[in-house]
């Protein structure tokens, strides 16, 4: 690896002939905006570890609510026949649906919840849009997972993301193992931004959802990563939510038990951060996986 040049516009430099690690120069959580239910502690745990969770954001009955949704989505032929259906390569399973905010109306209404709502207005010290919505389905035995990687990365690269003042929920609808490929994230390497190397192919969506191959960390970025900052894991019973920044370094392993492990996936970006042209992409990529629609969420 090598030390990357700072000097030029952009301050997160990345699929170029090698790989660096840079300093993150934007805060986690952004002052100035409005209040919201995150409390003190849950604050300093996100700036500190880039991540915090959120017990019981969902009831059970609410729980059931969205995984009758969520199973009625992936029988539903239209939308498994629809573009932003992402099918698993080996066992034409649904593994992902995107902007799945716009295709139900019952997940569109979570999105402007205000336990979700306010709680990303007030990381992100502003309004916020919706940049990317998604299901992800993980099925028992064939669920396979995805590897270590920085969403901003892609999102900059790709999407022409500024800077990372962006965040995720991830709610979950099922329990979450140790065992069921559970969402597993380096607490503090979110103040590490991983340029990565290797030019962006055209389309490179059309296979990266499914298997991403460019944007990827190399093994000595991760093994560096790792040895400082350490591994922790999402585990918790359904309707916990895991919120965490756009630069956190993250991963899942395949799901080989019965178990299925499926959530709700929304990424909040500031409505001061919206999106210009890629930074290492010929064009953007779809809306439906980047939306350029920057209206401000409403309650």
């Amino acid at each position: 690896m090598t030390v990357a040049d700072l000097s030029t516009t952009d301050r997160y430099p990345t699929r170029g002939s090698d790989s660096a690690l840079l300093e993150r120069t934007d805060p986690t959580v952004w002052s100035g905006g409005p209040t919201g239910p995150a409390t003190r502690d849950e604050l300093a745990a996100h700036d500190t570890k880039g991540f915090h969770v959120q017990e019981g954001l969902l009831s059970p009955a609410e729980v059931q609510t969205y995984w009758q949704e969520l199973e009625r989505l992936t029988r539903d032929e239209e939308v498994r026949a629809d573009e932003r259906t992402i099918i698993e390569r080996s066992s034409d399973e649904v593994r992902s649906i995107f902007e799945v905010h716009r295709i139900s109306p019952l997940i569109g209404e979570l999105t402007r919840d205000p336990r979700v709502l306010d709680r990303a207005r007030q990381i992100l010290g502003s309004d916020v849009y919706v940049h990317q919505s998604r299901i992800n389905y993980m099925p028992g035995f064939r669920g396979t997972g995805f590897y270590w990687h920085s969403d901003f990365e892609t999102w900059h690269a790709e999407d022409g993301m500024p800077d990372p003042r962006a965040v995720s929920i991830s709610i979950a609808l099922t329990d979450n193992f140790p065992f069921n490929g559970g969402l597993m994230i380096m607490p503090g390497a979110h103040r590490t931004f991983v340029s990565c190397a290797g030019e962006t192919p055209e389309q490179n969506h059309k296979t990266s959802l499914k298997q991403q191959r460019v944007g990827v960390p190399s093994e000595e970025a991760i093994t560096k990563l790792a040895y400082e900052h350490g591994i922790e894991q999402f585990t918790g019973p359904a309707g916990s939510a895991l919120w965490f920044d756009s630069n956190c370094m993250h991963g899942s392993g395949n799901n080989i038990t019965p178990y299925p492990r499926s959530n709700i996936f929304i990424v909040f970006n500031s409505a001061e951060n919206s999106l210009v042209d890629p930074y290492a992409a010929s064009a953007p990529r779809p809306n439906h996986i980047a939306s350029r629609d920057f209206t401000p969420l409403q309650r």
